[in-house]
């Protein structure tokens, strides 16, 4: 009777982790499969209790962290504004440390050099440092 409990357990922690996605109730189950398995050959309970415990204490902490690592979620290409820094612009506008517009990626932008004390005139191509909020922060193009 006791491995049953301890095969059912397994199943409701490893369904239960499908709703989570941590990795964590999928440890849990695998040390109540261990525990079903060990309690198969007749072993009291609480030997049972401390095989779950053991399993699942060795697969939180060495199984766990390599699953987590190989299923992080990173997005493969950068989009959006996240992707302009790098791109080349135009200089529309004089860009200072006050105004500026350049043409970035078909659009407009509001622009400021990267170093204040550096101005760039129109027809200047310049390289987008970084996005500050709606303003592409410039430098020299490379």
């Amino acid at each position: 009777m006791a491995p049953l409990i301890w095969l059912v357990a397994a199943i409701l922690l490893v369904a239960a982790e499908a709703a989570s996605g941590d990795f964590f109730l999928l440890m849990l189950g695998g040390g109540a499969l261990g525990a079903a398995g060990v309690s198969l050959v007749g072993t009291p309970v609480w030997v049972d209790g401390i095989v779950f415990a053991v399993v699942s204490i060795l697969l939180i902490f060495l199984v766990r962290p390599a699953l987590l690592r190989r299923f992080a979620r990173t997005p493969i290409h950068a989009t959006n504004v996240e992707a302009l820094p790098g791109k080349h612009a135009l200089v529309l506008e004089e860009v200072n440390e006050h105004a500026g517009q350049v043409k970035l990626a078909g659009e407009v932008w509001t622009a400021r050099p990267a170093d204040p004390e550096q101005v760039y005139e129109p027809g200047t191509k310049v390289t987008v440092v970084e996005i500050s909020g709606a303003t592409a922060i410039v430098g020299k193009e490379a």
